[in-house]
Parts: C-alpha cells; sequence; structure tokens
C-alpha cells in the first residue's frame, strides 16, 4: 500500500514538514503583530518565505552562472593541456597504453553481459527522450503540495489541540507526554540544524572564494544543505577535489598546494563547527549523537524511501521519549529481586 501511494503520500509529507517549521513564524504573525485573520497571517508567511527563496535566486544565479561558466572553460583547457608526465611516471603511462592497446572492443561488446546492459539502457534512453512532457505531472504535484501546505498551516491549531481526541482516554496522558516530548525536541532540533546548516554553508562559500576554487559558492550552498544532516558534507569533498585539480589546471599552481588549501578551509570549518557551533546551538536537542541520526535516518529511508527520511527522526524521537518515560522508569523503579542482591 505504500509503495503505491507513495507518489500521494510524498507531498502531503513535505508540506506538513514545511508547516511544521513556518508554523512557529505563523503565530508570531498572527499574535505578535496582531494580525487579527490566521488565513491573512499564512499568505504573509507565504509571500515572505518565497520572496526570499527568490530573491536569493535572483542574486546568486548570476553568480552561479559565472562560476559555471568558468570551471567549464577550466575543464576543458584541463583536457587540452593535460600533461600525463605530471600525474604518471613513463612506466606507467606505458602500462595504460599497453592495456588499451590490447583491448578489443569487439570482444568486449560480443558478451551476453554487454547486450543485456545495452538492451536494458536502451528503453531508458528512449524513455529520457520521450519524457518531455512530464514536467507537466511535476507540475501539477508542486501545485498539490502548495494547497496541502496552505490548508495544513492555516489548520495547525486545529490539529494541534484535536489530535489528542482520537487516542483512547486511558492512553491520553502518556500520548501528550510523548508527543509533546518530541514536539519539543524536534522544534529544536530543526531550528538548531537550520542555523547550523547556514553558518557553515556561508562558511565554507568564503573559504572556497578566499583559495580561488571554482564554484565555490555552489560547492559552499552544496555541502550547507547536506549540512542538515550531521557530517553528510563529507559527501562534497570528492567534487572539490576534482575542481582543485581544474583550479591547478586554470593557474598552474602546484596540485599540492591546492589541496592543501582545500584541506585547510575543510579543518578550520569543521573545528569551529564541532567546538562552537554545535554545542552553542544543537547542545542535546534530541538525544540522538550523529551516529544515532545517519543510522536513523538510514533505516527508515531503507523502509519508507524518502518519506522514511522525513518521518526518521520524529520517529526514532518517539520511540526513545516513550521507553525513557515508560519503560525505562518502570524497570527502574521495580524493586530488585532476591536473586540481584549482592552475596556475602
Amino acid at each position: 500500500m505504500l509503495s503505491r501511494l507513495y507518489g500521494v503520500l510524498l507531498p502531503f509529507f513535505v508540506s506538513y514538514l514545511i508547516a511544521y517549521m513556518l508554523d512557529p513564524v505563523v503565530e508570531f504573525v498572527q499574535h505578535k503583530c496582531r494580525v487579527k485573520f490566521r488565513g491573512l497571517s499564512v499568505a504573509i508567511v507565504l509571500l515572505l518565505f518565497v520572496g526570499i527563496i527568490s530573491l536569493s535566486v535572483y542574486l546568486l544565479i548570476p553568480a552561479i552562472g559565472r562560476e559555471v561558466r568558468s570551471a567549464a572553460a577550466g575543464v576543458e583547457q584541463y583536457f587540452a593541456n593535460f600533461d600525463a608526465d605530471r600525474y604518471f611516471s613513463a612506466e606507467q603511462q606505458e602500462k595504460i597504453r599497453t592495456a588499451l592497446g590490447g583491448l578489443n572492443l569487439e570482444s568486449v561488446l560480443s558478451y551476453p553481459e554487454v547486450h543485456d546492459a545495452i538492451k536494458s539502457i536502451l528503453p531508458q534512453v528512449g524513455g529520457w527522450i520521450t519524457g518531455g512532457l512530464s514536467w507537466l505531472g511535476e507540475l501539477v504535484v508542486i501545485f498539490i503540495g502548495l494547497m496541502y501546505l496552505i490548508f495544513l498551516m492555516i489548520g495547525f491549531p486545529k490539529i494541534r489541540a484535536n489530535w489528542i481526541n482520537y487516542v483512547p482516554v486511558k492512553y491520553r496522558d502518556r500520548a501528550r507526554v510523548v508527543i509533546d516530548d518530541v514536539d519539543r525536541n524536534m522544534n529544536a532540533y530543526f531550528r538548531g540544524q537550520g542555523l547550523v546548516a547556514l553558518i557553515v554553508g556561508v562558511l565554507f562559500a568564503i573559504g572556497f572564494t578566499i583559495i580561488g576554487m571554482p564554484m565555490g559558492i555552489v560547492m559552499g550552498i552544496i555541502i550547507g544543505i547536506l549540512n542538515f544532516v550531521p557530517y553528510m558534507q563529507a559527501l562534497g569533498i570528492p567534487p572539490c577535489i576534482l575542481l582543485c585539480l581544474v583550479q591547478s589546471a586554470q593557474t598552474g599552481r602546484p596540485v599540492w598546494v591546492t589541496l592543501l588549501c582545500l584541506a585547510i578551509v575543510f579543518i578550520v570549518i569543521q573545528t569551529f563547527q564541532d567546538m562552537v557551533l554545535v554545542p552553542k546551538i544543537m547542545g542535546k536537542v534530541t538525544g540522538l549523537g550523529p551516529a544515532a541520526i545517519l543510522l536513523s535516518l538510514s533505516i527508515w529511508g531503507a523502509i519508507f524511501g524518502m518519506i522514511g527520511m522525513i518521518i526518521a527522526l520524529p520517529l526514532t524521537t518517539l520511540g526513545l521519549s516513550y521507553y525513557r518515560h515508560y519503560i525505562q522508569k518502570k524497570a527502574d523503579a521495580q524493586p530488585a529481586s532476591p536473586s540481584d542482591s549482592p552475596t556475602t
């Protein structure tokens, strides 16, 4: 059922996550700014949200375009002026030529596995070519997600007030304690991790720009987005290394110098993040370490795909909260059995 409903549920869960994160802003606009109607507060917040994103894109697109064109020119120059002697010894070059010279393309293409691979790839290529109209379906999904977002943001006070009515009476006190715990932890986590990701992304963009790495602003934004999951910014290291090689080819600077500058940027920012940002901003908001968060995302993502990754932290925090309040305390409150007492 989840597999069949995946395309329907994903926009709803994404919209619910965004509505959950924007609800404090709506509450602030409605009560602190004294906006009478909830719908008007939602409209103001959505306009601000869309406006900030649009302004950011408008300001960043020219810089990103220049960096992409510069990087493309650098790659072209790199391959045009590639000097194998800088990277491979004469003996290694000879081995590569021998290996490539002994490669019989006809014999390789005669393998059944290669035939099967080609047969499986060609329909996909055809699908990619004929999939130009899929944008219409994506537009419909975005429109539905926007409708979900508007209705959820308007109805969030009722959702917050009435969810307990769907829980059986004898479990309501227990459910209220656990859900309040999850709500408090998730609010702190998303706000804190979002602030950490923003600061880290800006610092990386500045650091990459200082060392002159191509597409420095773009890579800074990407690493900032990856930082929503702790230590996931390590996935940005391989493309940064490739861009440093391009920079070396463009400027004639030794490769080891560019890589050393890249390593310094990563070490300095990572140290600042671990020693200053995370302790000051995050504290112990979820009770989960980075390894536990990664494991949670991996497990729930493997079970439910993208939906699982969205609900991974709430579900994990829900389970831990229930265990801490009603299993661990119950076990601690039980008197020790005679067999557990120390023998004399």
